[in-house]
């Protein structure tokens, strides 16, 4: 029998494979599989890294990677204080593509607009009164930007002066001129001066009460002080140091002023500008609260010196030139009208007057004093055939009555109106409300004084002549009026006239329906004046340059004006620093004087 042979194993897998070896499929799955990853890097390298979304990823990783390594960007930049941006994910838009600057900017533009909204938060958080300069905003609200916040003072302040006023005077009962809210008795109109209505024996110190009662009818009042434009302090200054003037030490004239500035500090409203949107008002010139010595000797008071004093503002019928604390308001006349019609109809019978004389002056000469030159005055129109002197140096009891001086100014083109024994004196005002042009001699009289309430340009309602002319060189006043041309003293006479609303004080009982008197003119000044420093403050913008011995300069500035410099009126206001004297000193040696004509009377 024969046996079967044994076959190799490698046969038997050559018939189940069809015959081929084995080597050879090992190679083809080797080439599948090289095949599949090349197409994968293919597709890895050549699509995914061209898709915009897959840029984007890399780049964010790119930046991340540069951010923590702290490592600048390309443009060598350094960006380490930037804060670290997520990367992009496949959902958001594609990165930007790379801009040029000026296209960066503008796109950067309403982001710092965004900022800019911002800073008012900050504002509003760090100035307590910036809710009251918003009201100004306000166009629906007729009192918006011109609130006004009073103090209610205890009354030893104010009232109680007024209870004792047979002591305001050591010269006067001043108790008849606290009738009819201060305005005085009512005038009798015998000799056809005055109109029918309107007109009171006004003293001429009296402008403390007569404010005060014309701000009780302000029409803007708040009880709300962090909506005020300004804050007022009810104190009656001029009746209190008048009580004082003669025979009382200094710490009795000082005594109400150092309780006033305590009681006011310790109020909330004083903290928000430290007092500088405070006023009060005193009816008596500013060398009356200005001593400068603890002398007993010395005159007045230090008010107007107390640093807390110094923040706020204080309206005076006369200010000083060389402070900036203080500010001049008119005196107050002898008219008092209670509706605009009034005022309307006295405006057209001033115009329609003849007026014979072409000046007149009233008042009394200086004796005492070299730098006077009222003598000559008076002997200049005793000479002329064209002044009518109103003499009062000689106990001429017409000097004193109201109708006699109103009817010579009345008939008179020119009122000569020199120094008093201050600069300033309540004969100016009067005329002005006859309709007579101003002659003044030294700019101290009226041109620094009341910016608020006449115009800059003095030569369209006054004429200057240099007191230096009359004193040294004798110029003829009667001259120099007559070559004025008739066209232009007609202009200024209308001008004069259209003054008189400003410098008058309507009944305190009513007011004004549509013109504007001393008092709303200068309740405006003030709220300007405080408006205009709350934005300084806001804006970051500070006077650094600010000189206070020429505050009076800085008063004739027009709007947006901001520097000064050389000016033709220095001479009037340096002569006493030139001889080595404060300059207010002989200021205050005039205040003295001027008691001898109020003992007098006169005005």
């Amino acid at each position: 029998m024969r046996r079967r042979p044994v076959l190799p194993s490698h046969h038997d897998d050559m018939e189940k494979g069809g015959g081929k070896p084995a080597s050879s499929r090992l190679c083809f799955l080797a080439t599948l599989c090289a095949m599949f990853w090349v197409l994968i890097f293919y597709f890895h390298f050549a699509v995914v890294s061209n898709e915009p979304d897959a840029s984007a990823a890399q780049a964010g990783e790119v930046r991340i990677a540069r951010a923590r390594l702290q490592l600048p960007e390309p443009d060598g930049a350094a960006r380490r204080d930037l804060p670290l941006a997520p990367p992009a994910r496949a959902s958001e838009p594609p990165p930007p593509v790379a801009r040029s600057k000026e296209e960066v900017v503008e796109e950067e533009k309403p982001a710092a607009g965004a900022r800019q909204e911002e800073a008012p938060t900050k504002v509003a958080a760090s100035y307590p009164f910036e809710r009251a300069l918003k009201t100004a905003e306000n166009k629906s609200d007729p009192c918006g930007g011109r609130y006004i916040y009073v103090h209610e003072l205890p009354p030893r302040f104010n009232e109680d002066m007024l209870r004792d006023c047979e002591k305001l005077s050591v010269w006067t009962n001043m108790c008849r001129f606290m009738s009819n809210d201060g305005l005085g008795p009512p005038l009798s109109d015998e000799e056809g001066v005055f109109s029918s209505t309107g007109w009171y024996g006004t003293n001429q110190f009296s402008v403390d009460v007569i404010f005060g009662n014309r701000m009780k009818q302000y029409e803007c009042l708040t009880k709300d002080s962090s909506i005020a434009a300004a804050v007022f302090v009810p104190f009656y200054a001029g009746f209190d140091i008048a009580r004082y003037l003669w025979g009382y030490n200094i710490s009795t004239r000082d005594a109400a002023s150092l309780d006033l500035v305590d009681w006011l500090m310790n109020k909330p409203e004083w903290n928000v500008m430290g007092g500088r949107d405070h006023f009060l008002v005193a009816g008596r010139i500013t060398w009356d609260f200005r001593r400068l010595t603890e002398e007993e000797s010395d005159w007045g008071s230090k008010l107007l010196f107390l640093p807390a004093a110094k923040n706020m503002s204080m309206l005076v019928v006369e200010s000083s030139p060389w402070n900036s604390n203080d500010f001049g308001i008119p005196y107050p006349t002898y008219f008092h009208p209670a509706k605009d019609a009034d005022v309307f109809l006295w405006q057209d019978r001033m115009r329609s007057l003849e007026r014979p004389w072409l000046f007149s002056f009233a008042g009394a000469p200086r004796p005492g004093d070299p730098m006077s030159i009222r003598g000559q005055l008076i002997d200049q129109c005793r000479s002329s055939s064209v002044c009518k002197l109103l003499e009062c140096d000689l106990g001429e009891s017409k000097c004193h009555s109201p109708s006699t001086i109103m009817k010579m100014f009345q008939s008179s083109l020119f009122c000569l109106q020199p120094q008093g024994d201050s600069y300033t004196r309540r004969s100016a005002f009067d005329s002005m409300l006859a309709g007579c042009i101003p002659v003044f001699f030294h700019p101290g009289s009226a041109y620094v004084q009341y910016t608020w309430h006449l115009p800059k340009n003095y030569t369209r309602y006054s004429v200057f002549i240099p007191e230096a002319d009359i004193r040294t060189r004798n110029a003829s006043i009667e001259e120099r009026l007559k070559s004025i041309h008739p066209d232009v003293v007609k202009n200024m006479r209308e001008e004069v006239i259209n003054l008189i609303p400003r410098v008058i004080y309507a009944d305190p009982r009513s007011k004004l329906e549509t013109l504007k008197d001393a008092f709303d003119v200068s309740i405006e000044a003030i709220i300007k004046k405080v408006t205009k420093l709350r934005r300084d403050i806001i804006e970051g913008r500070e006077d650094k340059d600010f000189i206070e011995e020429n505050s009076w300069k800085y008063s004739l500035l027009e709007d947006g004006q901001r520097t000064i410099g050389p000016h033709e009126w220095d001479p009037f206001f340096s002569k006493p620093k030139e001889k080595g004297r404060d300059p207010s000193s002989s200021s205050a040696e005039a205040a003295k004087n001027s008691w001898k004509s109020e003992q007098r009377g006169q005005n």
